[in-house]
């Protein structure tokens, strides 16, 4: 009763319930629409009362499978939105094929409205191609930033967690949905009724627009040594134009001897092989993300010709960087 009642002093009785439309894409991921929905849901629950409606829709208007193999029958086509709805495009695996031509007239057309537009995962990419995201922050998920940074240079991406720039919102994925509609709720309903939807959803640690996607540096590699960890985030943030294992070891105070020293007591390898395998990473983020050419990989990656860069690739992956390209093209044929 108590939060119904701050709910009222809020927003007033009269309001008119919020309508989301979800466009789900094929090949969309669950955890990411189930846990903005259910947010929503939970929100009606808790309030005793309807403050929001959703509805499935995606292209074609029948039915749309997620990337987990389960399939969802869908409301309708993708149709003319009200001015006060707010459309959610449900992005997953494979979201440059999902990405059509229909499907960014309508957003574009539907944008000019003033819908308010979100995209949860992936679908930041199909937010970014229909030109919705110029000159806006957003974020994607961590594994689909690269090949979106070297398409969309016009986007400010961040790593945040989720981004809402004016009436345009993005997730990295997974539970980052969560997150951003607790926001919202929030900015609707008060802080009180979005702290009841935590609750219910045992969710004990609220995440802001200021948090970053990625678990930190030493958390991932499992090694909690100051400079090691700064080595290793100076690597990642320098990947186009490698610098030398002298430089970073003088960066954080230390000779190359002990930094060779410190890579192979922790990581059983070389800083110079660390860092090439953080170069092949994101090459292959890139080949079979984007229609990049190989040479423009290549470069992208620090390598200052292509051979250099095949060597490489082969010696690592046990392919080239062409068959490799050619793999994803006939995959995505199936």
């Amino acid at each position: 009763m108590q939060i119904q009642r701050q709910i009222v002093e809020v927003t007033g009785e009269t309001d008119r319930p919020r309508r989301f439309v979800f466009v789900l894409l094929e090949n969309f991921t669950m955890l990411s629409f189930a846990s903005a929905v259910e947010c929503l849901r939970i929100a009606n629950r808790m309030a005793g009362k309807e403050l929001y409606t959703w509805r499935l829709i995606g292209e074609g208007g029948t039915s749309v499978t997620c990337s987990a193999g389960a399939s969802f029958n869908l409301a309708g086509d993708l149709e003319d939105m009200q001015r006060d709805d707010t459309v959610m495009i449900c992005g997953g695996v494979q979201v440059q094929q999902a990405t059509t031509k229909k499907l960014l007239g309508w957003l574009r057309r539907e944008s000019r409205k003033g819908v308010q537009v979100g995209g949860l995962c992936t679908a930041a990419f199909v937010l970014a191609k229909a030109g919705l995201l110029d000159g806006k922050r957003a974020t994607i998920h961590w594994e689909n930033a690269d090949s979106f940074s070297e398409e969309f240079d016009e986007v400010d991406l961040t790593k945040s967690v989720f981004v809402i720039d004016g009436n345009r919102m993005t997730t990295a994925g997974g539970t980052s949905s969560i997150d951003m509609m607790l926001k919202l709720i929030a900015s609707h309903h008060g802080e009180d009724l979005a702290n009841a939807v935590a609750d219910q959803l045992i969710y004990s640690s609220i995440r802001t627009d200021q948090d970053t996607q990625r678990l930190s540096v030493p958390t991932r590699i499992g090694v909690r040594h100051p400079k090691l960890s700064q080595v290793i985030q100076m690597m990642e943030n320098n990947i186009e134009e490698p610098i030398s294992p002298s430089v970073l070891a003088k960066d954080v105070g230390m000779s190359t001897r002990q930094l060779e020293r410190l890579f192979r007591k922790y990581l059983n390898r070389s800083p110079k092989r660390y860092y090439m395998e953080l170069r092949l990473q994101k090459a292959r983020n890139l080949l079979m993300q984007t229609d990049m050419s190989v040479i423009n990989v290549a470069l992208a990656c620090g390598f200052a010709s292509p051979s250099h860069f095949s060597k490489c690739y082969r010696a690592h992956y046990d392919t080239t960087p062409y068959r490799e390209r050619g793999s994803q093209a006939a995959r995505l044929s199936i």
